[in-house]
């Protein structure tokens, strides 16, 4: 029973540094919110028209409301996770981004975000995109420089699953629920001076 106890003690040591998971979240989503929203604000009138066609799109309501929203929560996001200010607020938003690309993008193709052939989670849809990536490649090792082709990585072919939504709606979730973290970030600090103990 000692060394348990032992090790418990050498493991709340740790909990001075706790601060390091939220702000380890926060940067890990900052370029992925910051890209998404950019990206969207650079082309309103498509994100705008992909928003509310029901044919080729994705057929939401109010689309140019929505797509701006989509795209100033994503970039305001971004910036408020990068100063960990309001962080619990600001999760809330991204997370309904994330539920609502996960439903209405994403949830036809299935969990993976890269194909595989399989596996638990692999599909017909992404058996089929293995054939397909299988011929590419002959192609490529036939007519192309396929050494240097690959050289900083191999060829996949894009699921575009719910894995990534998902996995961001759970980081986000975890921000939600312990915040910014401590020391880096204006949430704790703003805390600290204007909430004390």
């Amino acid at each position: 029973m000692y060394p348990l106890i032992q090790l418990q003690r050498l493991l709340d040591k740790t909990r001075a540094f706790d601060f390091l998971a939220p702000l380890a979240l926060r940067l890990y989503l900052v370029p992925i919110f910051w890209m998404a929203g950019n990206k969207k604000l650079a082309d309103m009138d498509s994100i705008v028209a992909w928003f509310g066609n029901p044919d080729w799109g994705l057929g939401l309501p109010f689309p140019e409301f929505m797509a701006w929203a989509a795209a100033l929560t994503e970039t305001g996001g971004a910036v408020l996770l990068l100063i960990g200010f309001a962080v619990r607020w600001i999760s809330i938003p991204l997370m309904v981004t994330m539920v609502v690309a996960a439903v209405t993008v994403h949830w036809p193709n299935g969990w993976l975000a890269i194909a595989e052939g399989n596996g638990l989670f692999a599909t017909e849809r992404t058996q089929a995109a293995m054939e397909r990536l299988e011929k590419a490649r002959e192609i490529l090792q036939e007519h192309g420089n396929y050494d240097w082709l690959t050289q900083y990585g191999d060829f996949v072919i894009l699921n575009n699953g719910i894995e990534f939504a998902a996995t961001y709606f759970i980081m986000l979730l975890v921000l939600f629920f312990y915040g910014a973290g401590r020391y880096v970030s204006m949430d704790y600090w703003v805390r600290k001076a204007f909430m004390p103990r």
